[in-house]
């Protein structure tokens, strides 16, 4: 049983890193050899899946529960309004969705401290906490302020969730699996905007159900807050914290017993432990870290300028122009970006996750092509109509392909074990700045510019997005963590 009680802690003398490190330092070139060929099967021969798949979906219910609450108030948003009296005015209306993008980039900000603080586990617990009192306190409110309230509480868990998800699923996932796994948490994200999506078409017709739709979003995060006392804990992160014997025991649960000491040996080769000093925040962008932080933070805001948000916050107006009632057209966009995101888990650990990210920005870039074209008529005929139709949809589903679920992968691979969390969080906060600011701009800018040129934008962040990933990006697939660090980060 995955969550089974952690007997094997009982089996191993508890040491510190450094004196596991010591250890390991003591042996000869022939010792470090035979080590070397004993675990040779290890390498030929990868681990089991099984083992670790049960802590990964546990770890993606936070990204179900991201999709949802970014979603929750789409469809129940009039009777929201209708209920709390605020109807009619946009700018409170537009509070209700944007409040939780503030508390999304405080959880954020915090997520690596907390991550490397608390650790992986406790830290997706703290994550649940704000969401199920978040949820209750919308759920029940009689006014906007309580609403309000509510939204910024979720916010922060929101925020908290994705960054340490990341962490935790590159860090327990095997390099075999780990561009698989990683996509599950876009497929989660995308079952959790379709799920709000779905639960929330009843909201014009039944009163008070968008209570309902808050009240739902508690129960899979008390799931998620009561499995993870089952889950494992990433053992990079109890490495660091000096705890080698509790390390080993939870490589053993996710990795089988055969794979234990080659896991361990590989984490030695660069992590010291307790010789770690705190990572300042300064670290982060001067000196040695500062290439994979910008790597990083220019990945996120390329993905962001490519007008994804946009398009799907201007979605419902192209699909009305061309007759299709708003929940049919929420239905067809998700359909494409899970669409997309399935195809994309089965190919990440096959073609790789660059090929993925320069194809899925050439076709976005294509796409708004086709929207550029489609503004540059000035007729509404049928034809204009699907150009501009087909080519959103086709935005969406290349933008699943790679440049959606990629990112969130690649950058806990390539970021040190030593500031892998609070890079992590930096670079998510980039993303939320720009995805609150293109929200925000949006209309006004397509006022101001057009359709046409707004496109023709977006499509230049795609190309130059292209190049930069072909110039700056290397291949992770397959790689272990370590051999990743030591390619791009050479010992100094």
């Amino acid at each position: 049983m995955w969550g089974r009680q952690r007997e094997a802690f009982s089996t191993y003398k508890r040491m510190s890193s450094r004196d596991y490190n010591d250890s390991l330092d003591s042996l000869d070139v022939e010792d470090n050899s035979a080590l070397l060929q004993d675990n040779l099967e290890v390498e030929t021969s990868n681990p089991s899946w099984k083992l670790s798949f049960p802590h990964v979906i546990v770890a993606t219910i936070s990204s179900f529960l991201f999709g949802y609450h970014l979603a929750v108030v789409n469809e129940p948003l009039e009777s929201i309004s209708l209920d709390l009296g605020f109807s009619g005015n946009t700018l409170e209306e537009g509070l209700v969705v944007s409040t939780c993008l503030g508390g999304a980039l405080i959880g954020c900000l915090f997520s690596g401290w907390i991550a490397d603080g608390v650790g992986r586990r406790r830290a997706f617990q703290l994550c649940a906490l704000p969401m199920i009192v978040g949820a209750s306190v919308s759920a029940t409110a009689k006014s906007l302020a309580v609403m309000l309230l509510g939204r910024f509480l979720v916010g922060t868990g929101m925020g908290l969730g994705p960054p340490v998800a990341a962490l935790y699923v590159t860090e327990v996932s095997p390099a075999s699996v780990r561009g698989t796994y990683g996509s599950l948490i876009q497929i989660a994200t995308c079952i959790g905007l379709m799920g709000a999506l779905f639960i929330g078409i009843p909201a014009r017709e039944i009163a008070g159900w968008w209570r309902i739709c808050f009240w739902v979003s508690a129960i899979p995060a008390g799931i998620l807050a009561f499995a993870m006392l089952f889950c494992a804990e990433s053992p990079h992160w109890l490495y660091k914290q000096g705890r080698s014997a509790e390390a080993e025991a939870e490589f053993e649960r996710l990795l089988g017993g055969a794979h234990v000491k080659f896991a361990l040996y590989e984490l030695s080769k660069l992590d010291r432990g307790d010789d770690m000093d705190s990572v300042k925040f300064s670290d982060l962008f001067y000196g040695h870290y500062f290439r994979v932080v910008f790597i990083g933070s220019t990945l996120f805001a390329l993905q962001q300028l490519s007008g994804i948000n946009a398009v799907f916050y201007f979605s419902s107006t192209v699909f009305k122009s061309a007759g299709v009632p708003s929940d049919l057209a929420n239905i067809f966009v998700g359909i494409s970006n899970l669409s997309g995101s399935s195809i994309a888990m089965a190919l990440m650990d096959n073609l790789g996750r660059k090929v993925l990210l320069l194809w899925s920005f050439v076709g976005m870039a294509v796409s708004m092509g086709l929207q550029v074209a489609a503004a540059s008529f000035h007729s509404t005929s049928s034809a204009v109509l699907y150009l501009s139709v087909g080519g959103m949809l086709m935005f969406v589903f290349t933008f699943a392909l790679g440049a959606g679920p990629v990112p969130g992968l690649l950058l806990p691979e390539i970021f040190p074990g030593r500031i892998r969390a609070k890079a992590m969080a930096v670079c998510m906060s980039v993303h939320w700045v720009i995805n609150f600011f293109v929200g925000l701009l949006f209309l006004r800018l397509l006022e101001q510019l057009g359709p046409r040129l707004l496109y023709t934008v977006f499509a230049s962040f795609c190309l130059l997005a292209v190049v930069f990933v072909k110039r700056n990006i290397m291949e992770t697939k397959g790689k272990s963590l370590q051999e990743i660090e030591i390619a791009l980060l050479p010992p100094e």
